[in-house]
């Protein structure tokens, strides 16, 4: 949630009706895998531009999250792009300048098409949705109090390049918006996210919202009556035991042998497909943190070969929830949360700035799915790896579209067994 605050003002001239307080929500949600195979051909090469950048991105700050902890990990970073694209048309001077560098996307910008970056960001939600069978659902919404006037282009943008639904809310009563806000999202999340608002301030003017919710079922389903307890070694001294599905047939993998590790791709319905990366054993998952980039990521998409395999897979759900605002400041962009913000293609208003910034992501992966499609004919490929792929130690994972090449989801698993 991003909240926005006037500064320098003394306690009783906030309680002035007529001072504004703002504040966004960004409210990426992962919902129910269940586990494609497309080569579909990339769209121009712009949106692809925009994808590697995205993902780029993502990278970037997973590695500051995962400086802070060892624990598990899951976001959205095409939810957080996409929040902070709109954002980006919000901003001016300085704020605007490092919001590009931070986002990666100071190449995209024209000084003479300033939509160019929205227009990117509709276009590759239209080429990721094309056909209407992806159960991908990004949404975004605007609450503001009656008080509250935005600027009419930023109004126009948001509601052209996002589709944005536009409400008028009495923020000053603070548990009726934080009930009606929670709806949206459970509605707009499919259940899935029941609560992102447990506190709200009375003084804030506007909300901006973000959410998303996918629902795959996989190409190849495992079989439940398969599905067994199996330990998983999440380092040399701890050992827990998981729900550890199973499957034999031909996967795409590859090996990256200077990463020291094995990558895995598990295909969706509808050209979307997780990626999995299990580092070696030996090899610690700290010093591959640092490795994971978009370069890296799409060679292991191009080197994948079809070999047959017995996959070993746990069964792990996960709800995570970040405040970026105390992230995002560390990976250069740190003005538009200080009293320097500058956010007057938003408000012409110059005591505003963005205070605080939750994500929160929701993922569910078992064995359900839909009746496998025939395998497509393509002959084992001999190759050096094992015929076994048993994920039973920490391992990476990420959720792309495959004609574009973008990145839905991303995550680090070090606990199966920890929500």
């Amino acid at each position: 949630m991003f909240q926005a605050v006037h500064q320098n003002h003394t306690r009783r001239e906030i309680m002035v009706s007529d001072k504004l307080k703002m504040g966004f929500i960004f409210i990426p949600t992962l919902m129910c895998f269940l586990i494609p195979v497309h080569h579909a051909q990339l769209p121009n090469a712009t949106i692809s531009e925009l994808s590697f950048k995205n993902m780029d991105f993502a990278m970037n700050l997973y590695r500051k999250i995962s400086s802070y902890h060892d624990k598990n990990i899951f976001f959205s970073p095409l939810s957080i792009s996409t929040s902070f694209a709109a954002l980006l048309m919000a901003s001016d001077g300085v704020t605007h300048e490092e919001l590009l560098r931070g986002l990666n996307l100071e190449q995209l910008e024209r000084a003479n098409q300033p939509e160019l970056i929205p227009e990117l960001f509709q276009l590759l939600h239209e080429n990721i949705t094309q056909n209407g069978s992806l159960k991908l659902d990004q949404g975004m919404a605007i609450f503001m109090h009656r008080r509250f006037e935005v600027e009419k282009t930023f109004e126009d943008q948001i509601k052209k390049f996002f589709d944005a639904d536009i409400s008028t809310i009495d923020f000053t009563d603070t548990k009726g918006s934080i009930k009606f806000i929670n709806e949206f999202i459970k509605h707009k999340t499919e259940d899935k996210v029941t609560e992102i608002i447990s506190r709200l301030d009375a003084l804030t003017q506007l909300m901006l919202i973000n959410t998303i919710f996918f629902q795959g079922a996989w190409k190849m389903p495992f079989n439940s009556n398969f599905t067994q307890s199996a330990p998983f070694f999440i380092d040399n001294y701890n050992v827990v035991q998981v729900p550890m599905m199973f499957k034999e047939d031909k996967f795409y993998t590859t090996e990256d042998v200077p990463l020291g590790a094995r990558v895995l791709k598990l295909p969706y319905q509808e050209g979307v497909s997780m990626l999995i990366m299990l580092p070696n054993k030996g090899i610690d998952y700290t010093v591959v943190d640092d490795e994971i980039t978009a370069d890296r990521f799409l060679s292991w998409v191009r080197n994948l070969q079809k070999t047959k395999l017995e996959v070993n897979m746990p069964k792990f759900k996960m709800e995570q929830s970040y405040s970026l605002h105390t992230l995002l400041p560390h990976m250069g962009m740190a003005s538009v949360f200080s009293t320097s913000a500058n956010l007057t293609r938003l408000s012409k208003d110059k005591g505003i700035k963005v205070s605080e910034v939750l994500h929160k992501a929701v993922i569910e992966v078992d064995e359900t799915g839909t009746t496998a499609a025939a395998a497509t004919t393509i002959g084992i490929t001999p190759y050096s790896l094992p015929r076994t792929f048993i994920i039973n130690r920490p391992f990476f994972f990420f959720i792309y579209h495959e004609g574009t090449n973008s990145l839905l989801f991303m995550g680090r698993v070090i606990d199966p067994t920890k929500n």
